[in-house]
């Protein structure tokens, strides 16, 4: 049985919207169990107001950080020396660093060259380090479309996701990576080969809830299930077109 991953979740409230937490632990709760869960930021402003009622149905513990200098963001200190003390404990498994500052880069650096996860979560803004320092990485727009249909990303059309060369390019490099000699690859060591070469990658940017959806729209690809074995379970296998 595989054990599930504990997670630490800490969120820089001064740089995240209360609207999003609903979408974001529902998201952790498909890697891991929330073990901690902070908010921080200057509490005492009208600033963060919003967070009140949010704190209190998710259980999320605020903690205080008083904005000693102008200019000086004392909240990501707090975050940080949080992040680090809790690393030191040995508890967790992974972090998932809610923000959209590239302050936090190095952070996620450092708990990956411990051994540990890292999923950031944070607006499309979010500066490419940051990002790129995550081993995971989720953008808040795709968490506020599950309860804010005003926000909901309208799937993009085959045409359109053709004239994106940087999806395409990632979809085929994926796909001739984890390929056999005929061309043909299993759906699930592609989406682990994506992973890899681009932390943001998410199906919901486009308008799709699956990688298989999103592979099966830019038309693309052919497209098999094939049954595993004598069970009753059957696995996607994608091949590029060109391969014909």
């Amino acid at each position: 049985m595989e054990q599930t991953q504990k997670l630490a979740v800490l969120i820089d409230a001064d740089n995240a919207q209360p609207s999003i937490v609903e979408g974001l632990l529902g998201e952790i709760a498909n890697y891991g169990t929330a073990n901690v869960k902070r908010s921080y930021g200057d509490w005492t402003g009208p600033g963060l107001k919003g967070w009140k009622d949010v704190l209190l149905e998710y259980s999320i513990q605020p903690i205080q950080q008083f904005g000693y200098t102008r200019g000086k963001n004392s909240t990501d200190s707090a975050l940080i020396i949080d992040a680090m003390d809790l690393l030191y404990t040995g508890n967790f498994t992974g972090f998932c660093i809610v923000s959209s500052d590239s302050d936090f880069t190095k952070l996620a650096s450092r708990i990956r060259e411990s051994g540990l996860v890292v999923y950031g979560f944070g607006e499309k803004k979010t500066p490419a380090a940051f990002v790129s320092a995550c081993d995971k990485f989720i953008y808040t727009e795709v968490l506020r479309g599950k309860t804010d249909e005003s926000v909901k990303i309208a799937k993009k059309s085959a045409n359109e996701l053709k004239q994106d060369a940087k999806l395409v390019n990632l979809l085929r490099n994926a796909v001739e990576a984890s390929s056999d000699e005929s061309g043909w690859a299993q759906l699930g060591p592609v989406g682990s080969n994506i992973a890899k070469q681009s932390p943001d990658f998410d199906p919901r940017n486009y308008g799709y809830g699956k990688l298989g959806e999103l592979v099966a729209a830019t038309k693309l690809f052919e497209i098999e299930q094939r049954q595993i074995g004598d069970t009753n379970s059957k696995a996607v296998y994608v091949r590029d077109k060109r391969k014909k």
